[in-house]
């Protein structure tokens, strides 16, 4: 989405599951995020770290700016309007722009 407040909803209810893992947790600490990061569905700081938005050529670059810090991958859930809904459209609106033509 290139909604600022549908992407923040969507943001948070997705991490809410996160924030509770150990692994998780101790992955993002190890990356400099805190306790305060950790609420459920996590922070504002933690958001805008983890999860990226706008069109496809932003989310494209999100995730070539961390193949270029020396990720060697770079995971991407596309996240649709509901949790059970599967986001086919963000998908196709992705795919030839994260994998080439």
């Amino acid at each position: 989405t290139d909604d600022r407040e549908e992407f923040s909803r969507r943001a948070h209810r997705h991490l809410e599951i996160y924030t509770g893992l150990p692994n998780y947790r101790g992955s993002w600490e190890t990356q400099g995020f805190v306790e305060q990061d950790f609420l459920p569905g996590g922070s504002e700081r933690l958001k805008e770290a983890m999860v990226a938005w706008g069109d496809a050529q932003e989310i494209a670059a999100r995730v070539r700016a961390q193949l270029d810090a020396g990720a060697d991958h770079v995971l991407i859930q596309a996240l649709g309007a509901g949790a059970s809904e599967v986001p086919d459209d963000q998908w196709r609106e992705l795919a030839p722009v994260l994998l080439g033509p």
